[in-house]
């Protein structure tokens, strides 16, 4: 659909540039950095965590899923504090994937019998990507609706 002389484009709305803004500034503050910072490094823990808590050789399946998701936060976390603006609605794919580590030990497994020490890694890792991801979406949604920063 193209614009008509009569009506302005989308890009040039001025309640889009204004969200525009209280997107960086939200996304430059303090908390912003910390929590993005804060997704990056869990992701990169969730990726080595079979190698740290030592289930690599034990639980293949797991270790593969752990690397999986694990990356998959870290590049999410990444993408937030470089490119925020454009991946500020990434935030909320953060939250099932912390719900997926914490459930992961029952499903990845394929005699559902891992060790305690994998299951409280898993839950732990999962629990803190979660509260990171309603975080990062918390501050999204503050930005979308006006709110204070």
């Amino acid at each position: 659909m193209t614009s008509s002389p009569h009506t302005p484009a989308m890009g040039g709305h001025p309640e889009l540039a204004e969200m525009r803004d209280r997107l960086e500034r939200t996304a430059s503050s303090g908390t912003a950095v910390a929590t993005e910072g804060l997704v990056l490094l869990a992701g990169v823990y969730a990726a080595i965590s079979p190698w740290i808590v030592h289930f690599s050789a034990t639980a293949g399946s797991l270790t593969i899923n752990n690397l999986i998701v694990g990356l998959t936060v870290a590049f999410a976390g990444a993408g937030l504090a470089l490119a925020p603006v454009r991946m500020f609605r990434l935030a909320w794919t953060l939250v099932p994937l912390g719900v997926w580590l914490i459930i992961s030990p029952w499903v990845a497994t394929a005699t559902h019998g891992a060790g305690t020490g994998v299951i409280w890694n898993n839950v732990v890792t999962g629990a803190v990507i979660c509260l990171l991801g309603l975080a990062a979406a918390g501050m999204s949604i503050t930005v979308t609706r006006g709110g204070r920063h």
